[in-house]
C-alpha cells in the first residue's frame, strides 16, 4: 500500500504530465459535442444520406490533405526549437515561410478539387446532382489558409485554451445548426453548411489567436525577419517533405474508408463504415489532444536531452491510453448492441442512439476496436520520431504498409465485403505502429547510453 501511495504522488507531482493533461483536457469538450452530433446527424439523414455527406465531406477533406502543404509539425519542430533557445529571428523566419508556403498551396488545392468534383460525384457519391456539394463544401480550404501553421505556432506558445476555445465555439455552432435542421427535418445541404461553417471557424480562429500571440511570443516586427534567419534549409526541406508525404500516406491508408466502401458498395454501406468509426471515436476522443500535446513536450526534451524525463512521460501516457482504451472497448462488446442499437424505453418514452438500421455498423466496430485500441495506446509512436527528427523512417513504413493494404483493398474487399476493410485497417494500425514504436526506444535507448557516456 504505501508503494502505491508513493507512486501515485509520484504521479501527481509530475508537472510535466500534468501540463499534458491540462492541456489535452481543454481540447476534449468539443470532440465530445462532434461525438453527440454523429448520432444527431444519422438520425436525420438515414443511412445513405449520411454516407453521402461523409463522401462529400472525407473527399474534400482528403484533396486538401494530400495537396495542402501540412506546416504544423514544421513549426512546432523548428520554431519550437528556436524558442527553446531564444532565438526569436529564426523562429519567426520560420513562420513567414510556413505561412507563404502553406497559404499558396491551399490556393491551388482548392482548384484541383473543382476539377474533381465532378469526378468524386459520379463514381463516389453515385450522384452527379450532388457535384455542387463538393465545391460548396470545399470552400473551407480557402477558410483555412494558414491554420496548420496558426496551430503550431499556438502549440509552441502552449496556448491550448486558445485553441480549445475555438474548437468549443464552432463546435456549438455547429451543433446548433444541426439540432435545428433535425427539428426542422431539413435535408443534406444544410447539414453539410453547417459543417461548413463550423470549419471556417475552425480554420480562421487560430489564424486570427496566432498573430495575437506571436508579438508576444517573438516580438513585435516579427515579419521583419529575414529568410536567411532560418535554420539550415536542405534539412528543414526534407523534414517538411517527409512529414507532408507521411500525412498523405495516412490518407491513403487510413482516412478513405468511407470513399473506397461507397465507391465499392454504394453510400448506404458508406453510412455503416461511418458510424462505426463515430463510435470508435469514444475510444480515440480523449486521447487524440494528447498527440497534440505530447508532441512539443516531446521536441522539448529531446532538445535538451532530458531523457529521463522524456521516457517517464512516455510511460505514463501509455498507461493512461491503455487503461481508457481497455475499458471503452470491454464496454463496448459487452454492451454495445443493447445500448447504442436498440429502442428502449424509459419514463413511458422510447428512446434510442442510433436506428435500428445502422446494426449492420456493430460487427464493423467490433473488427475496428482492435486497430484503433494498438494505435490509440502507442498514440505518441510517430511524435518521437519526428523529435529526433527521423520522420524518413515512419514515412517509409507507411507508405509499405499502405501500397500492400491498397492492393489487398482492390483484390480482396469488392468480393468479400466492408468487414474486409475494416481487418485490413486493423493490420494497418498494428504493423505500421508497431515497427515505428521499435524504432522510436531504440533511439531513445541510444541516446540515454550516449548521455550515460558523456
Amino acid at each position: 500500500m504505501p508503494i502505491l501511495l508513493t507512486r501515485l504522488k509520484s504521479w501527481t507531482q509530475d508537472r510535466l504530465l500534468r501540463r499534458v493533461l491540462r492541456h489535452s483536457t481543454y481540447l476534449i469538450a468539443s470532440n465530445i459535442i462532434s461525438a453527440l452530433l454523429s448520432i444527431v446527424t444519422a438520425d436525420l439523414l438515414g443511412a445513405g444520406g449520411l454516407g453521402a455527406l461523409d463522401v462529400v465531406i472525407r473527399f474534400a477533406s482528403n484533396i486538401n490533405r494530400l495537396l495542402s502543404f501540412r506546416m504544423g509539425e514544421v513549426v512546432v519542430k523548428y520554431m519550437g526549437e528556436a524558442v527553446a533557445r531564444g532565438e526569436t529571428e529564426r523562429a519567426a523566419a520560420v513562420v513567414k515561410l510556413a505561412m507563404g508556403v502553406e497559404s499558396l498551396t491551399s490556393l491551388l488545392t482548392y482548384a484541383v478539387l473543382a476539377l474533381f468534383s465532378p469526378w468524386a460525384a459520379e463514381n463516389l457519391a453515385h450522384d452527379a446532382a450532388l457535384t455542387p456539394y463538393f465545391l460548396i463544401y470545399g470552400l473551407f480550404i480557402l477558410g483555412n489558409l494558414a491554420s496548420e501553421t496558426a496551430n503550431g505556432i499556438l502549440q509552441v506558445g502552449n496556448h491550448y485554451r486558445s485553441q480549445a476555445l475555438a474548437n468549443f465555439i464552432q463546435s456549438l455552432v455547429t451543433a446548433a445548426l444541426i439540432v435545428l435542421a433535425w427539428a426542422n427535418g431539413w435535408g443534406l445541404m444544410p447539414v453539410l453548411l453547417a459543417y461548413l461553417l463550423g470549419k471556417l471557424i475552425l480554420g480562421i480562429s487560430p489564424m486570427m489567436m496566432a498573430f495575437y500571440w506571436l508579438p508576444r511570443m517573438i516580438g513585435p516586427g516579427w515579419w521583419r525577419a529575414p529568410l536567411s534567419a532560418l535554420p539550415a534549409r536542405r534539412e528543414m526541406l526534407r523534414f517538411a517533405l517527409s512529414t507532408n508525404a507521411s500525412g498523405t500516406v495516412n490518407v491513403l491508408a487510413r482516412d478513405s474508408e468511407t470513399l473506397w466502401v461507397s465507391a465499392f458498395f454504394g453510400t448506404a454501406a458508406a453510412g455503416y463504415f461511418k458510424v462505426a468509426l463515430a463510435i470508435i471515436n469514444l475510444v480515440v476522443m480523449p486521447i487524440t489532444p494528447f498527440i497534440t500535446t505530447t508532441y512539443p513536450e516531446i521536441t522539448r526534451n529531446i532538445a535538451r536531452g532530458e531523457w529521463p524525463h522524456l521516457r517517464r512521460l512516455l510511460r505514463r501516457v501509455t498507461i493512461i491510453s491503455a487503461a481508457w482504451s481497455g475499458g471503452v472497448a470491454l464496454g463496448l462488446l459487452v454492451l454495445g448492441q443493447p445500448v447504442l442499437f436498440s429502442t428502449w424505453n424509459l419514463l413511458g418514452r422510447s428512446f434510442h442512439v442510433y436506428k435500428a438500421e445502422y446494426l449492420p455498423a456493430y460487427p464493423l466496430l467490433l473488427i475496428l476496436l482492435v486497430g484503433y485500441s494498438a494505435a490509440n495506446i502507442l498514440f505518441w509512436n510517430r511524435s518521437l520520431l519526428l523529435g529526433f527528427n527521423q520522420p524518413n523512417y515512419a514515412l517509409w513504413v507507411a507508405l509499405s504498409c499502405m501500397i500492400v493494404k491498397t492492393l489487398l483493398t482492390l483484390l480482396l474487399v469488392p468480393q468479400t465485403g466492408i468487414w474486409m476493410e475494416a481487418l485490413l485497417l486493423d493490420a494497418y494500425f498494428i504493423v505500421s505502429v508497431g515497427l515505428i514504436t521499435w524504432r522510436g526506444l531504440g533511439l531513445l535507448n541510444q541516446a540515454e547510453k550516449k548521455g550515460s557516456a558523456a
